[in-house]
């Protein structure tokens, strides 16, 4: 098993920037790959970033939005900058194993005021 718990988010003016952090514990060692996802109300599940042999973001938050992986502390990060009112959203963190097993984490509120 593997446990993700994010941290990090906030209350933030538009414009400004996050960093959310997610730490990994457990099986780390069977993880392939990190992402972030988000959930704003009413809406579906949005993938945001993903990292793992390569990285790469959605072109919904490219140029915005950046994700990178600390390998020896098993964390992965979401930098956010320009932050705009229609990024508040419930943040998730998700891992994929070499099994195929996903993870999530409990998520971590992004709000952004006008």
């Amino acid at each position: 098993q593997v446990q993700l718990v994010e941290s990090g988010g906030g209350v933030v003016q538009a414009g400004g920037s996050l960093r959310l952090s997610c730490a990994a514990s457990g099986r780390t060692f069977t993880i392939t790959a990190m992402g972030w996802f988000r959930q704003a109300p009413g809406k579906e599940r949005e993938f945001l970033c993903w990292t793992g042999s390569s990285t790469y973001c959605a072109d919904s938050v490219q140029g915005r939005f950046t994700a990178s992986r600390d390998n020896a502390k098993d964390t992965v990060h979401l930098q956010m900058s320009s932050l705009k009112p229609e990024d508040t959203a419930v943040y998730y963190c998700n891992a994929w194993s070499r099994t195929l097993r996903s993870y999530w984490g409990q998520g971590t509120q992004v709000t952004v005021s006008s």
